[in-house]
């Protein structure tokens, strides 16, 4: 069973989902792709990983490195997404990297398929996909909005506007 729970943040609200031991899903209010693994069927209800999501959510927007997340399973993985996904939770809080970078680390796959995987993250903000950019540096696709991907990118200390 997928349960669901609520986040009001400083960039608007946040719908989680989660299973009991892991966050499932994590997503700005009606961003691109928005709940698209979700089960019909989805009852909210208060989870202790709820709580644990929350008091890292809270340590973000406060403007500080939260560590490692609670317990991820993404929704709507398939081998490729997951190494995607993977190489994603690599990334150190204030760094970035482009989606032609990560295609190389995956052995030559195309950046094209990447983004595709990128654009499809299920848990926003804890698998980082706001900090992959454009070859050239812009704020290319960003299922929550680049006006987002911008303000997180500087919270965490990245220069942007290129």
């Amino acid at each position: 069973m997928i349960y669901l729970s609520h986040y009001q943040s400083p960039l608007g609200g946040i719908t989680l989902a989660g299973d009991g031991r892991s966050v499932c899903g994590l997503w700005f209010d009606g961003q691109r792709h928005f709940g698209a693994a979700l089960p019909s069927g989805c009852a909210e209800q208060a989870l202790p990983v709820f709580e644990d999501a929350v008091r890292w959510l809270d340590r973000y927007f406060g403007g500080e490195d939260p560590g490692p997340p609670p317990p991820l399973a993404p929704l709507g993985a398939t081998p490729f997404r997951s190494a995607v996904w993977a190489l994603l939770r690599e990334l150190p809080y204030g760094s970035t990297t482009t989606y032609g970078r990560i295609a190389a680390r995956l052995g030559g796959m195309s950046a094209r398929a990447v983004g595709g995987a990128v654009g499809r993250n299920p848990i926003s903000l804890m698998i980082p996909c706001h900090r992959v950019l454009g070859a050239d540096g812009s704020l290319t696709g960003y299922a929550g909005g680049t006006d987002r991907k911008a303000a997180l990118l500087a919270l965490e200390g990245v220069p942007c506007g290129r």
